[in-house]
């Protein structure tokens, strides 16, 4: 009996690709390609962006890692030297890569 379990056990799942399904999913999302903004859009953002300030809630949509992403928080730091905004003391966000600003 001893021999029928250990020679089972050879049969059972093996993944010999440890880590390559999971690359797979990955390869398989889609990604956005970054817009141009026009000229309004591009008046508007700069118009926030001077209404910005430290401590205030904002919500900012960005272009990172090929997709847009939106985050809500604070704004807890804005680097005018480097063109950054910090959001929650967590998100560093390039002014470059933002394309919506609403600050409440």
């Amino acid at each position: 009996m001893a021999s029928r379990v250990s020679r089972a056990k050879q049969f059972l799942p093996f993944d010999a690709l440890v880590g390559f399904r999971e690359a797979l999913k990955e390869k398989e999302t889609e990604y956005e390609a970054k817009k141009e903004l026009t000229e309004d859009s591009y008046e508007e953002l700069e118009n926030s962006l001077n209404r910005l300030e430290n401590g205030r809630m904002a919500k900012i949509k960005f272009y990172k890692n090929k997709k847009y992403i939106e985050k809500i928080g604070i704004v807890t730091n804005i680097d005018y030297t480097k063109k950054r905004i910090q959001i929650d003391g967590k998100e560093n966000v390039s002014v470059w890569d933002i394309v919506e600003i609403e600050v409440e």
